[in-house]
């Protein structure tokens, strides 16, 4: 989708995606992605690092929070 940021995400449990998209670094600063029965939450860590060739901004995971019943 065109206009989105590509970003990686570092930390948070085996098996997270290892980048996702953001609409923007600042609409965005914090993002939850559903995982299992669980939402895993990452934040703009004010960073870049290499990842496949190009510097990305990085979320580090930040905590986790569960699906309510």
């Amino acid at each position: 989708m065109e206009g989105r940021v590509c970003v990686l995400f570092v930390g948070g449990p085996e098996g997270t995606p290892s980048t996702w998209e953001v609409r923007s670094l600042e609409e965005e600063s914090r993002v939850s992605i559903l995982f299992g029965n669980r939402y895993e939450h990452f934040e703009y860590a004010h960073c870049r690092a290499e990842f496949g060739g190009r510097m990305l901004p990085v979320y580090r995971w930040s905590y986790r929070t569960y699906v309510a019943e």
